[in-house]
């Protein structure tokens, strides 16, 4: 079985980062694995639990800034032609991304924050956060309070493991396959039941 822990891009701190901003850019590695090889490093003493706790955070930071940004400058504004042209299997209107818009306004800093909690999702949320103008500040704060919480249990999982790396797949595979499910289940029970508003 291969060392992944022997492996000198998973044990460094400037390789945690890489792979971290990679991972919400253009997904390589999920960040369970990136994380939960650091922690079973740092509980073999090749890394310091904290400062891979950090580097992690850092560079999920770095990599979602990526996708708000895109948001960001393209603007929410510029969306209706195409919301228009496909509401049907977007299941939305221009009326709902406005809602959503308003939304973001008040509650843009927890959504981003819990997001960061979910299997999928935490990178996506990105780009709405930016095409709704959300302050680049309250942006970096919640992901990066809802990326250290998530790293810290990643690593937190991976050390107390150890070595057992396939433990850590078995308890994050199950959540995230009934969640793709969930997902998909919703997505289709919208568009078969979607009906345009109508004009009074």
């Amino acid at each position: 079985m291969f060392d992944w822990t022997s492996n000198p891009i998973f044990v460094s701190y400037w390789g945690i980062f890489f792979l971290m901003v990679l991972e919400n850019v253009i997904p390589p590695v999920p960040s369970e694995v990136i994380m939960g090889i650091a922690g079973i490093a740092a509980a073999e003493g090749k890394l310091d639990f904290t400062l891979a706790v950090l580097a992690g955070t850092l560079g999920c930071v770095v990599g979602n800034l990526f996708w708000y940004e895109i948001g960001r400058r393209y603007g929410y504004q510029r969306l209706k032609p195409w919301v228009e042209r496909w509401s049907r299997w977007l299941t939305v209107e221009w009326h709902d991304v406005e809602k959503i818009h308003g939304y973001f306004q008040r509650h843009g800093g927890k959504t981003v924050f819990f997001f960061r909690f979910m299997p999928f999702g935490r990178t996506i949320i990105s780009l709405p956060a930016g095409l709704m103008q959300m302050s680049a500040t309250r942006f970096i704060l919640f992901t990066a309070a809802g990326s250290l919480i998530w790293n810290l249990l990643l690593v937190g999982t991976g050390y107390w493991l150890k070595t057992q790396f396939d433990a850590v797949d078995r308890y994050v595979e199950p959540i995230v396959i009934g969640v793709v499910v969930v997902l998909l289940l919703i997505y289709v029970w919208r568009v078969a039941t979607w009906k345009p508003r109508t004009d009074a």
